[in-house]
C-alpha cells in the first residue's frame, strides 16, 4: 500500500484523438426543445464541442492540477489517486497525534458522480491555508481528495463488488494505515456523502466528525420520508424534491441497470459523454435552467475531459449496479446510524432534500446549514459558504 507521488501527462496520441472524434461529431436530430425537455439541447451540445475543439486547453488544466501533489496507492488491490493539499506551514493548530507532521486536522473529501476529485479545487486551497483566504490560521487542514474507485485517476479498476461501502472501508485504510492518521475528519456529496456517512457509522472512534453537503442516511428508506415530514419553512425543499426526483429516478434506474451498455456509447463518443454530464449537471445544480451559470465553460470541460481521458465513464457507472445490489448491512446495532458528530448542510437546489427531524432520528446531529444557494454540487457551486461552514464544524474538535 506504499504510494507513489506521480505527475498527470496525458499522451498526446489521446488528444489527438479526441480532437479527431470531436470533428467528426454528428448531432443527433434536434427540435422543439428549446426548454430541454427531453434531454439535452442540441444547439447547447455544438456550443460545447465547439468550444472543446477551439478553446479549450487540455495541457493549461492538467498543468494547474499539477500544482498540486497527486498520488496513487493499491488498496486490497484497488488503485487509488489522491490529491494531497497540506497545511500552510505554521498555520494549524492540533495535536501532533492526528498523524500530520504540521500537527494540522486531516480533512478528507469526497466526490460523486458525474464529479471528479476536481470538484475540490475550489476550496482545498482555503481550508489549507485559511490564513491566506481571509480566515483563521488556527483553522487550517490538512487536505486529502481521493477519486472514487474506477473514477479517474482511481483506475483501471478490475475489482468487482466496490461501492459506497466497500469505498468507505478504502477510505479508512487510506487515512490510517497508507498516510498514518490517527483520527481525521471527513466530508462529502453525491456518492461521497454515502461514503463520508459510512465512515461516520462504521469507523466513528477513528473520526473527529463528519459533514454531509447531501443528506446520506445509511439504510434510511428514502421513499419513507412524506411531505408531512417537511416543517413549514422547509416546503420548499419538499418542493425541490418532488421537481427532481423524476430526472433522479430514470438517473438510477439506467445506471443500476446496465451501465455496461450505455458505457460502450459514451466511451466511444465524446460528445455524447458531454451530453450525458452537462445534462444531469444542468438538472440538479442552482442554474436557473443556464448550466454556464453555475459552473464556467472550462469547468464542465475539464470534468468531461477527466472521464474520457482516463476512460472510467464505464467504471464510474458500475458504482450504482454495484451498490443497488448490496443491501446496506449495519456494523454495530447502536444508535444512531451514524455516531461521529455530524454536520449536514442543506443545499435548496440539491436533488433529494431530507427535513431536519427526519434527520435527527438517525444521526448524531450537532450542526444544521441551509445554505443561501447551491445544488448538488456544493463545493463548486457554494465554495465560499462550504468553506466557512466546514471550518466552523471542525474547530470545535481543535481543542
Amino acid at each position: 500500500m506504499q504510494p507513489e507521488r506521480f505527475t498527470i501527462a496525458i499522451p498526446q496520441s489521446d488528444l489527438d484523438d479526441l480532437r479527431a472524434r470531436l470533428e467528426r461529431f454528428r448531432a443527433a436530430p434536434d427540435f422543439a426543445n428549446e426548454d430541454w425537455r427531453y434531454g439535452m439541447q442540441g444547439s447547447a451540445l455544438r456550443s460545447l464541442v465547439d468550444a472543446w475543439l477551439d478553446d479549450y486547453d487540455w495541457r493549461a488544466a492538467e498543468a494547474e492540477m499539477n500544482r498540486y501533489e497527486h498520488w496513487r496507492a493499491r488498496i486490497d488491490g484497488v488503485p487509488i489517486h489522491y490529491m494531497r493539499v497540506r497545511a500552510a506551514a505554521g498555520s494549524a493548530a492540533g495535536s501532533a497525534a492526528d498523524g500530520s507532521a504540521s500537527g494540522a486536522m486531516p480533512l478528507v473529501l469526497t466526490h460523486g458522480w458525474p464529479w471528479t476529485f476536481w470538484d475540490h479545487r475550489y476550496v482545498v486551497d482555503a481550508l489549507a491555508d485559511p490564513g491566506a483566504h481571509g480566515g483563521d490560521p488556527a483553522d487550517a487542514f490538512d487536505v486529502i481528495v481521493p477519486s472514487l474507485p474506477g473514477f479517474a485517476f482511481s483506475s483501471p479498476l478490475t475489482t468487482t463488488g466496490i461501492g459506497w461501502t466497500r469505498t468507505a472501508d478504502l477510505r479508512a485504510k487510506l487515512m490510517t494505515e497508507v498516510l498514518g492518521f490517527e483520527r481525521f475528519s471527513a466530508a462529502g456529496g453525491d456518492w461521497g456523502a454515502f461514503v463520508t456517512a459510512q465512515l461516520g457509522h462504521k469507523y466513528a472512534n477513528r473520526l473527529h466528525g463528519v459533514y454531509e453537503s447531501f443528506p446520506a442516511i445509511p439504510g434510511l428508506d428514502y421513499a419513507s420520508v412524506v411531505e408531512s415530514d417537511y416543517a413549514a419553512d422547509e416546503k420548499t425543499l419538499y418542493a425541490r424534491r418532488c421537481e427532481a426526483e423524476p430526472t433522479a429516478t430514470s438517473h438510477m434506474a439506467v445506471h443500476s441497470m446496465d451501465p455496461q451498455t450505455l458505457a460502450f456509447a459514451l466511451n466511444d463518443s465524446p460528445a455524447g459523454l458531454l451530453a450525458w454530464i452537462v445534462e444531469r449537471r444542468r438538472a440538479w445544480s442552482d442554474c436557473g435552467g443556464d448550466v454556464e451559470r453555475a459552473f464556467t465553460r472550462e469547468h464542465l470541460l475539464t470534468t468531461v475531459s477527466l472521464y474520457w481521458l482516463t476512460q472510467t465513464i464505464g467504471s464510474s457507472l458500475r458504482f450504482y449496479w454495484e451498490t443497488a445490489r448490496q443491501a446496506w448491512q449495519p456494523a454495530h446495532p447502536r444508535k444512531p446510524t451514524i455516531e461521529a458528530p455530524t454536520a449536514m448542510a442543506v443545499l435548496p437546489q440539491d436533488v433529494y432534500p431530507l427535513p431536519r427531524k427526519v434527520v435527527e432520528r438517525h444521526v448524531n446531529l450537532q450542526h444544521w446549514r441551509v445554505y443561501a444557494k447551491g445544488g448538488h454540487f456544493g463545493p463548486a457551486e457554494a465554495p465560499g459558504e462550504y468553506v466557512e461552514d466546514v471550518r466552523g464544524f471542525f474547530r470545535r474538535f481543535r481543542r
